[in-house]
């Protein structure tokens, strides 16, 4: 018979939530965990499945008053007091558990003021932060909204320190993104093990991955027409207008209902995990 792998549920926390739980995070210390979701963030201690404790709460007195979400969130990797959480306005507040005990003020705010001239219909939309994730080393932070993934250094909140466009050329297509609700797609990104690359998915089974060191980037496919064993991904280029050369893929023809939403990058070595649909792809650094 084939082999069959069952998960079990080993210990079930209930009871603490209202919506859907969209992060899960393990503290540095080991004892405790915070779960997310729309509007709350409880702390849990990992031996105790009956109770939790509620550090984040937003919802507003008058649910008719409710203007944002918690979007992501996430325990700094070394400091096990400090927590990040994004919301669907483009904000990210940090929260020192040491300050209060119910973190509802924030100790940093990080936002970046919107260019005025850009402004549009979807702006509000596309500046939501669908993940945040701290770099190994503490000292960074990386957002991900519709169309960006920005680097924040934690001592610097008025702006990011780095911005990198995932895929700018969707820009002029945010109309139909909308109406196929793929606008409110929730893209994670991650860091590579030593902080010097960042990934992040995007449609038509590609993903994006950028050096910060060296200031490059790429764009990869993930599927099965390419995905022979020990064959090299080739880079892909997206053509945005005038003559599409040979290589290149048309805006028009990119397949909106493939996406990869999630990607996980090992934390000692050059080794990705995509999530393309249904598939799994793991890929390697080619080995000389």
């Amino acid at each position: 018979m084939d082999l069959m792998v069952e998960a079990s549920p080993r210990r079930i926390f209930a009871n603490a939530h209202t919506y859907h739980i969209n992060s899960i995070s393990v503290n540095s210390d080991h004892e405790t965990y915070l779960s997310a979701d729309d509007l709350r963030i409880n702390l849990w201690h990992l031996e105790i499945t009956d109770r939790s404790f509620n550090i984040v709460d937003i919802k507003p007195a008058n649910m008719e008053e409710l203007t944002e979400v918690i979007t992501a969130a996430e325990f700094h990797p070394h400091q096990c007091n400090v927590l990040v959480y994004s919301s669907s306005k483009g904000t990210v507040r940090l929260c020192d558990m040491r300050s209060s005990a119910l973190c509802d003020r924030h100790s940093k705010f990080f936002e970046e003021p919107e260019d005025p001239s850009s402004r549009s219909f979807f702006s509000e939309i596309i500046s939501s932060i669908s993940d945040v994730k701290f770099s190994h080393s503490g000292r960074y932070m990386m957002t991900r909204d519709y169309l960006s993934v920005k680097v924040w250094d934690l001592n610097m909140e008025s702006r990011p320190v780095e911005t990198h466009q995932v895929h700018e050329y969707l820009r002029s297509k945010l109309c139909s993104l909308y109406e196929n609700d793929c606008i409110f797609d929730k893209f994670e990104c991650c860091w590579n093990g030593s902080d010097s690359a960042i990934m992040t998915g995007s449609y038509n089974n590609f993903f994006r991955m950028f050096d910060r060191n060296a200031r490059r980037d790429v764009t990869l496919e993930a599927s099965r027409e390419n995905s022979k064993p020990r064959a090299s991904l080739k880079p892909r280029k997206v053509c945005t207008g005038g003559k599409r050369k040979k290589d290149e893929i048309s805006v028009d023809s990119l397949d909106f209902n493939k996406k990869i939403l999630h990607t996980a990058w090992h934390p000692l070595e050059n080794i990705i995990a995509v999530a393309a649909t249904n598939n799994l792809y793991i890929f390697q650094d080619k080995i000389n």
